[in-house]
C-alpha cells in the first residue's frame, strides 16, 4: 500500500463572533488541509491553522513543508510500516509542528480507513466525550452573559479567558460566578498575561472568594518556567502548562520538575496524534493527568485531536469547542451541549474526496 501523492489547500473559515483572549482577537480562520492518497486510491485527510503568537507557523510556511520535506519524507513508502512513515515525518525538518501535524492527521485517518475502523478504535476508545465552552475575555458583564448562555445551551464546564486586564479579573469571574449555578466548573486561562507575583495574589484572592476555581491555564510566559512552579508552589488551585509545552522534551522537564499539577496537549503543538500520545504517556507515568486542547481550528483537526483523546486514559480534561465558533456546522462529531459523539465510520469520518 504505497503513498502515491500528497495535496494541499487552503480554506477560510468565518467564525460566528470574535474570538477573544489575552493573546489575540480573531474574527476567522485560515485551514491548510492535506490529502494523502495510496496508489489504489485510497486517501486520508488532515488540517492544519496557523498560529503566529503560539507555533510560529504561518499558512505559508505550513504548505511549504507539507509540499516540500514532508511530501519528500513520504512518497513512495508504505502506509502498513504505519509508525515508520509516522516517524519521517517529525524527522524531515525542525519545527513546523502544525504542517507535521496535519500530515500526522491524514496518515491516521488513511490507515484507519485501510483497517475500516474509527479512529478512535484503532486507538483504543470509545466514540465519546465531554468539552467545556470557553468565554471569550471582555468586560465583566458581556463575559457573564455569555457564561449564562452557555449553560443554557447545555455545558457543565467553563473555560474563561483572562489575562489581558489582571486588574479587571477578579471581577470577571465574580460577575460569571454570580450568573451561573454553582455546579457549574470553571476554568481559566490566562494564556500567559500575569506576572508571577501577579498570578499568586490573584489566584490567592478567588481561593478565598470562594469562587469555584477548578485550574488555571498557563498564568505566566511560556519560557518563564521558574515563573510557572513558583505560582505551582503558593496556591491550591492546580495549575496547567499550555504554551509552556510542545515536545517529548518539553512535558518530561514539566512533570519530572513539578513546575505544573497538569498539562495541556495540542496536536498544532506537539506535531500530531502520535507525538501526543508519547505526551500524554510521559505525564501519566508521573502522576500528572492532561487535557486535549485545540487552537482556534476547523472540525478536521479538532476531530483528530477528539479521537486521540477518547483513546488514552490519562486525558482526563476536553477542550474542543472551537467548531462551535465557526459560521460552518461541525463535521464529524455531533455536539449536544458539553457531550461530544464520534461518528462511527472508519477513520475521522470526515471525507472531502468530491472537494479535490
Amino acid at each position: 500500500m504505497i503513498i502515491r501523492e500528497l495535496y494541499v489547500k487552503q480554506r477560510h473559515l468565518p467564525l460566528r463572533v470574535p474570538f477573544k483572549t489575552a493573546l489575540r482577537t480573531a474574527v476567522d480562520i485560515e485551514s491548510l488541509e492535506v490529502m494523502i492518497e495510496l496508489e489504489n486510491g485510497l486517501t486520508g485527510i488532515g488540517a492544519a491553522v496557523p498560529t503566529w503568537v503560539i507555533t510560529g507557523d504561518s499558512s505559508e510556511s505550513i504548505k511549504a513543508a507539507l509540499l516540500g520535506p514532508i511530501r519528500s519524507a513520504i512518497i513512495d513508502e508504505d502506509i502498513t510500516n504505519f509508525k515508520k512513515v509516522l516517524k519521517k515525518v517529525q524527522k524531515c525538518c525542525i519545527g513546523n509542528t502544525s504542517a507535521k501535524a496535519a500530515a500526522d492527521i491524514a496518515l491516521h485517518d488513511l490507515y484507519a480507513r485501510l483497517l475500516q475502523l474509527p479512529l478512535y478504535a484503532l486507538l483504543g476508545g470509545k466514540g465519546t466525550i465531554e468539552t467545556d465552552m470557553t468565554v471569550g475575555v471582555d468586560d465583566p458583564d458581556v463575559m457573564a452573559a455569555n457564561a449564562e448562555k452557555s449553560v443554557k445551551d447545555g455545558f457543565k464546564v467553563l473555560k474563561i479567558k483572562v489575562g489581558n486586564d489582571p486588574t479587571l479579573d477578579i471581577a470577571r469571574i465574580q460577575a460569571i460566578r454570580e450568573r451561573i449555578p454553582a455546579t457549574i466548573k470553571i476554568r481559566l486561562d490566562a494564556n500567559q498575561g500575569w506576572t508571577p507575583k501577579e498570578a499568586v495574589r490573584l489566584i490567592r484572592e478567588m481561593e478565598n472568594l470562594e469562587l469555584g476555581i477548578e485550574l488555571v491555564e498557563q498564568p505566566v510566559h511560556a519560557r518563564d518556567l521558574e515563573g510557572l512552579k513558583f505560582v505551582t508552589d503558593r496556591v491550591n488551585t492546580p495549575i496547567m502548562a499550555d504554551e509552556s509545552l510542545f515536545s517529548a522534551s518539553d512535558a518530561l522537564m514539566l512533570v519530572s520538575g513539578r513546575y505544573v499539577d497538569l498539562l495541556n496537549i495540542k496536536l498544532m503543538k506537539c506535531g500530531g496524534i502520535d507525538e501526543a500520545i508519547k505526551l500524554a504517556s510521559i505525564a501519566e507515568a508521573n502522576g500528572i493527568a492532561c487535557m486535549i486542547g485545540s487552537m482556534m481550528e476547523s472540525s478536521l483537526s479538532v476531530a483528530a485531536a477528539a479521537h486521540f483523546a477518547a483513546g488514552h486514559p490519562n486525558i482526563k480534561f476536553y477542550d474542543l469547542d472551537a467548531p462551535l465558533w465557526l459560521v460552518e456546522e461541525p463535521e464529524g462529531m455531533l455536539y449536544n451541549g458539553g457531550n461530544i459523539q464520534l461518528v462511527d465510520v472508519p477513520g475521522l469520518g470526515i471525507t472531502r474526496e468530491k472537494e479535490w
